[in-house]
């Protein structure tokens, strides 16, 4: 057995609101690896509809790993949603035309790049994901949070703003698991190894290397 197929899109029997995300993506725009699941209460096809603002002239990618849990209601808030801080007035004239077109001639609005989630990444109900963040390797995201910044690998963090709650491992645990990326193993490997991956024991889970 090498666990479920990752080119299904529903992998549990019978049940169609938890599905292989990647399997589903219709949006260039939006990398996903593989086993990344989604679990929505009403329609898995609601993911695409919580990645907002995600227009293509603004050309930012949402990009997503391998072995992510993302829950029902979490939102991406994309590029597009931005508007000039540093101007008298954040009101987007030029998008309305009618004489305003040239509003933001010679301006730009503020692009804070691509959103990156890492592996392995849990994201707790309802949380929302603003544009540019960078969410390390093994996070952990609180139902709620509102995430405004990069979050380290292998830590928790919530509230709004996201802020630090724990770190999941020792420093030194983290350093070797971002050694290790068993996500990248192949998958007959993860599938031999799953008791160790699913326990806390670092030093038998480096001995299989």
């Amino acid at each position: 057995m090498t666990g479920p197929d990752k080119h299904t899109k529903f992998p549990l029997a019978n049940y169609e609101r938890l599905c292989f995300l990647k399997n589903i993506i219709t949006n260039p725009n939006i990398i996903v690896g593989d086993y990344t699941y989604y679990d929505d209460f009403e329609d898995v096809q609601n993911f695409e509809k919580n990645v907002k603002y995600h227009f293509d002239f603004t050309g930012d990618k949402l990009i997503i790993g391998k072995f992510c849990m993302i829950a029902s209601g979490v939102s991406f808030i994309m590029n597009g949603a931005n508007h000039l801080t540093d101007a008298f007035s954040t009101y987007p004239f030029a998008i309305f035309g009618k004489g305003w077109e040239n509003a933001m001639e010679g301006r730009e609005y503020p692009h804070k790049g691509d959103l990156i989630i890492g592996n392995d990444v849990w994201i707790g109900h309802n949380a929302t994901i603003m544009a540019g963040v960078k969410i390390g390797d093994g996070a952990i995201i609180a139902t709620n949070a509102t995430v405004v910044k990069d979050v380290p690998p292998y830590t928790v963090v919530g509230g709004n703003p996201a802020k630090e709650i724990k770190k999941r491992f020792a420093d030194e645990v983290i350093e070797e698991l971002l050694k290790l990326k068993w996500w990248d193993w192949e998958v007959e490997k993860i599938t031999k190894y799953l008791q160790a991956l699913t326990g806390n024991d670092i030093e038998k889970l480096k001995s299989i290397i």
